[in-house]
Formats: structure tokens, sequence, C-alpha cells
């Protein structure tokens, strides 16, 4: 992937094939990505940084690009991709084409590289409802640790309270 001359933006490898966001992304999707960035780069501690859209290397045949993600990294503004030991959080907003990949694909292939925490967002009619996931380290698989709806409170990977009504816009009718 690093030798493909101008991939289009948002390619990922997956299993060796490589996956090409075709859709455009909704507003839903934007606006709840820049509101919960920023939000969580006020809250993160000296030590965590928050990116966007940023390749995770898994292995030779896998480098999904999440929408979020927090790493024990500095900032480098050189970074192209993270190695998953570096990566806290992954955070994947669910649209109609990733939903497949999201729920079950990349569940599996984060936790199987080591990523101590996932959250899948699914939109419930306009709202974000989080769906929160832990490694499980001897077993190399997330346990489900909770659904958010309406606030988000987690202890890990650093204190974390979140107004899910806020991150997103009413729907109008």
């Amino acid at each position: 992937m690093d030798h493909l001359p101008e991939a289009p933006r948002h390619t990922e490898l997956i299993d060796g094939a490589l996956v090409f966001m075709m859709s455009p992304p909704r507003s839903w999707h934007g606006r709840l990505i820049t509101a919960l960035t920023t939000t969580l780069m006020t809250q993160a501690p000296t030590g965590i940084e928050v990116e966007r859209e940023m390749t995770i290397r898994l292995d030779a045949r896998n480098r999904p690009e999440p929408d979020l993600l927090l790493t024990d990294l500095t900032y480098d503004a050189d970074r192209t991709r993270y190695a998953p030991e570096h990566v806290k959080l992954v955070v994947e907003v669910v649209s109609p084409e990733s939903a497949h990949r999201d729920r079950t694909v990349k569940l599996h292939k984060y936790a199987e590289a080591g990523i101590p925490h996932y959250w899948c967002i699914e939109d419930e009619d306009g709202a974000p409802a989080v769906h929160v996931y832990e490694l499980d380290e001897p077993t190399s698989a997330y346990a489900p640790a909770g659904i958010f709806r309406g606030s988000l409170q987690r202890p890990v990977p650093f204190e974390i309270s979140l107004d899910l009504n806020k991150l997103t816009p009413p729907r109008s009718s």
C-alpha cells in the first residue's frame, strides 16, 4: 500500500484486498467524528494524542483506517500510519457501506492485534449509540463493556465523560 500511486482517500487493506470507500460520507458521520475528536482532545491526558482517519498497520495484509484513534505516540506531522502497540482506542462510526466490516471484521482484527479498546458507533434515529469493547488479553478477543446512549462515562483508556446528545445536531423534522 505504501507504493500505490495516488490511492483514493480512505483506502484500506483488509485480508490482502483493497477496500475503497466509494460513497460520500453523510453529514451525520462527519459531524460526529469532528465533535468526538475535539471533545476527546480536551479530555486526553498528556501523552495521549487523538488522530482521525490514520492507517494502522496490523500486519502485511491488514491496514484499516479507523475514523478515530488514540495513541501514546507524540505528534509527528509526517506520520502516515501507526503500529497497533501504540494504539489505545479505535473508534469506527458505522455507515451502511462499512457496517459489516466495522461490526465483525475489524472487531476481530483489532482485538487480534492487541488494541485494548474498541468503540463502534451506530446511528439510532440521529443519536449516537456507542458499543464499547475491552480486550480480554488471555483470549485476544473483545468483551462487550456496554452500550451507551445519551452519555458515556468510561475510566479507560483514561477518564472519559461524553454527552453523546451534543455530538451531533438534532435531526430536523
